[in-house]
């Protein structure tokens, strides 16, 4: 029996910004199977234009609510490589756990607030307060702990004040009391873990190339090298290269491609390319959970998020540790602006963002890009789509699981629409 289905989506619930998912299956074959990106356009770019050093990295934060320190931290490494800045090691360990705050944040929320849900086979996250409530509770706690990093590092819990350009702009005093919340915080990831191993993940594989930034000594979150798992390499000044933008008519955000039609970024990239630099405990958590390089299941995105956060923990602790052993109180050093051009690369929770400024010799911005995780994630999502519903199709699923699944695998790449429309 040949089978006729319908999914259409419009918009896709539970992720950041506006999507719809359009499959149509008739006689058994499919007729279109899309991932389409509707969100209107921002220009960012546009704003940075003109714009003096001092104001770019306040402003780039602004870009995104989630990842508003990534945007930051990436405006700053990239208007110190045109000046020729090098910041002190403290305050480049005060940045790395700046970041570890924001991506321990990001990807609670995503993971129990967003797909947790469909997991748990629920419409969204309002009933599980009622049906699973300690886990609500250890989420909230793991998830405000994130936020407590960034406000203690940053000023703020969003849109930073103390990351500037030269370094941080004070060395805090409550790392010791932010050492015992992290500490208590390895019981929650504990649990969580125990949560997650009942998560029924799709038996789904799709063969894709994984781009990532490249750990040298640790695992990678500011700057360094470009890596993929086909083993391109490149420097993060050649970002261009290894992203490859175009247009597709159908999309208002670009796509992006490598060595093939599409390739991902985000959480399991990193795991697969540096997997062998996380934390023992985020090893064990991986085993734990059946995460494994090279990893092709793009729904294992939702557990290599969580292996992240337990190296992020415990990376945090070690941090403190150093810091507060530190006998050096120096987190700025002097910033002399010149003419010139400078690129930043960080992974933020969703993959590499890449910012690129050309600057006048006043330290003024000529010329700006910006290119966004989902940006790099949306051909791969529409492409790993169509080969989801023709598996499942050939097996006769009906309409409204094809759906959730479908759903499911938008939702593991865990998109940030609004930033991908630059």
């Amino acid at each position: 029996m040949k089978t006729d289905l319908n999914v259409d989506v419009h918009h896709l619930t539970r992720i950041e910004g506006h999507g719809n998912i359009e499959v149509q299956i008739k006689d058994g074959k499919i007729q279109e199977a899309r991932w389409d990106v509707v969100e209107t356009p921002r220009y960012f770019e546009v704003m940075l234009k003109g714009k003096h050093f001092s104001s770019a990295g306040f402003l780039t934060a602004r870009i995104c609510g989630i990842c508003s320190f990534g945007h930051c931290l990436a405006s700053l490494r990239a208007t110190e490589q045109a000046f020729g800045i090098t910041i002190t090691d403290k305050a480049t360990k005060l940045r790395l756990l700046a970041k570890h705050g924001e991506t321990l944040q990001s990807h609670i929320l995503h993971l129990f607030f967003l797909a947790a849900p469909d997991f748990l086979e629920v419409p969204s996250a309002i009933p599980l307060i009622e049906s699973h409530p300690d886990a609500v509770a250890m989420a909230l706690r793991l998830k405000s702990l994130g936020n407590r990093i960034c406000e203690v590092v940053g000023g703020r819990a969003t849109h930073p004040v103390s990351l500037l350009v030269g370094g941080v702009a004070r060395s805090p005093d409550e790392l010791p009391g932010l050492r015992d919340e992290l500490e208590n915080a390895l019981v929650d990831l504990g649990a969580a873990t125990e949560l997650v191993r009942t998560f029924e993940i799709p038996d789904f594989h799709r063969e894709t190339e994984y781009v990532s930034l490249k750990g040298e000594d640790q695992y990678p979150f500011i700057g360094g090298r470009l890596v993929s798992s086909d083993g391109i390499e490149k420097a993060e000044q050649e970002y261009a290269a290894m992203t490859n933008e175009y247009v597709d008519q159908r999309n208002t955000s670009k796509w992006c491609k490598l060595s093939r039609e599409s390739f991902a970024v985000g959480a399991l990239a990193r795991f697969n390319n540096n997997y062998h630099l996380l934390h023992p405990q985020a090893l064990e958590t991986a085993s734990t959970l059946g995460l494994d390089p090279v990893c092709h299941n793009p729904f294992m995105n939702n557990i290599a998020q969580l292996v992240e956060c337990v190296h992020i923990v415990n990376d945090s602790i070690q941090l403190i540790d150093a810091l507060m052993e530190s006998d050096s109180e120096l987190t700025m050093v002097p910033v002399t602006p010149q003419a010139g051009e400078g690129v930043g690369a960080v992974e933020v929770p969703r993959g590499i963002l890449y910012h690129h400024y050309n600057y006048n010799k006043d330290g003024y911005i000529v010329k700006a890009n910006c290119v966004i995780p989902t940006t790099q994630n949306n051909a791969n999502i529409h492409h790993a789509l169509n080969d989801l519903v023709t598996k499942y199709a050939e097996e006769g699923m009906k309409s409204d699981r094809l759906e959730l699944l479908c759903s499911m695998l938008v939702r593991s790449y865990d998109p940030c629409i609004s930033c991908s429309v630059h």
